[in-house]
């Protein structure tokens, strides 16, 4: 028989849902081969099991600055762990994050020289302007610290998976090894994201009109860029134009939102299912984020047949050609969205065409494949490492 590779995943948040994250590590947990791996889940929120693999839990503490997400504490829980991975003896150890948690992770597996795997998830450097927005040169220095502390993890690690051909431009200029680094894109599931989930009574029902709608879609925090859709909301209003400006999602900042943008229509939370609907339903997508690793609501909006109009700066960038699948905009400045999001509403020839050319684009990604090249990766890292014979826990 066959022995299975064993791999310890090391995550914050381990809930399907929860954000872009979660989701993307979701894709690769429900299509685990369970007669090629066994897997052994370490996190600070998540279930006790997932797929029938073990989770370890450990204490985590809810981030000040942010309090939808809270950081595993691996502090008090070292020994716990420790004997928990020389127990299960991974040939693996694949790190969601560059936390608290996932330094441990990286420790541990080089002390037993077991070879990483990391998935570039989030793009952290960008949030700080955002979090720091009156203080420049503290800004700057929490930047290059942030920058060290990346370098030092990822050269420490065997694989780094990377979204996008920019996210790889910014970890290479922080000095990472480039033969560390490995475009893996994201996938889409084509069947829950479809024109053909396309509800104008359900858009009805929420706007109570027939203007065209203009779907935001994301986690309300400010690190998305949110002015910019304030300013865009208030170009809509000054100039009296007769669209609807819907926005999909909850957050810190969805109270400012609702305050700052009265007339906007807010649905709050909505999950996969509610949201394709809307994808398909509304007549533009607008998203001004510059902080993406990728942007996998960018390409779920496509693949629904919505054409895309988006900011000129972090990965989602990558998705659009101008002005055949979609339109950049400079980010920061609402005027530049509204022109282009005019253009379209105005065009409907154009629109359509935009939108098909996305939905062509989208078909491209599958995450079927890119699991496949997970699993393949991580078995010639196992099997790799073991004719090495390394001194194992």
């Amino acid at each position: 028989m066959l022995k299975k590779v064993k791999i310890a995943f090391f995550a914050e948040i381990l809930i399907e849902d929860f954000d872009g994250a979660s989701r993307t590590m979701f894709q690769l947990i429900r299509r685990i081969p369970t007669n090629k791996f066994d897997f052994l889940f370490i996190c600070g929120v998540g279930p006790h099991a997932i797929e029938g693999f073990e989770c370890l839990r450990v204490p985590a503490a809810t981030i000040p600055f942010n309090k939808t997400y809270k950081m595993a504490i691996p502090w008090f829980s070292g020994p716990m762990i420790r004997e928990k991975l020389a127990q299960f003896k991974p040939d693996v150890i694949h790190i969601a994050t560059p936390s608290l948690l996932g330094s441990f992770a990286l420790r541990y597996a080089n002390r037993h020289h077991i070879p990483v795997l990391t998935i570039y998830h989030t793009h952290f450097i960008s949030y700080i302007n955002y979090y720091l927005p009156s203080s420049p040169r503290l800004a700057s220095w929490v930047k290059s610290m942030v920058a060290n502390i990346q370098r030092s993890f990822y050269n420490r690690c065997d694989r780094v998976y990377v979204p996008s051909e920019e996210m790889i431009k910014a970890l290479l200029s922080w000095h990472v090894k480039a033969d560390k680094l490995q475009l893996w894109q994201r996938g889409i599931d084509t069947d829950l994201f479809s024109p053909m989930k396309r509800d104008s009574a359900m858009i009805k029902q929420i706007t109570g009109n027939d203007y065209p709608v203009i779907l935001f879609a994301s986690r309300l925090v400010w690190e998305k860029n949110l002015e910019t859709l304030i300013g865009i909301y208030q170009l809509l209003q000054d100039r009296q134009m007769a669209y609807n400006l819907l926005i999909a999602g909850d957050g810190v900042a969805l109270a400012d939102c609702q305050q700052r943008m009265p007339k906007a229509f807010f649905t709050g939370k909505v999950d996969h299912h509610q949201l394709s609907a809307l994808y398909a339903s509304a007549d533009v997508f607008v998203f001004t984020s510059i902080s993406e690793s990728y942007g996998n609501v960018v390409l779920e909006a496509m693949a629904s047949g919505l054409p895309c109009v988006i900011a000129d700066g972090g990965g989602s960038r990558n998705f659009i050609t101008p002005g055949k699948n979609g339109f950049l905009c400079q980010p920061n400045q609402p005027e530049d969205y509204i022109a282009k999001i005019d253009t379209l509403l105005q065009d409907e020839r154009l629109r359509q065409q935009i939108a098909a050319e996305g939905l062509r684009y989208s078909k491209a990604f599958l995450w079927r494949d890119l699991a496949d090249t997970y699993f393949r990766d991580m078995a010639h890292l196992a099997a790799a490492n073991n004719t090495k014979a390394p001194n194992r826990p």
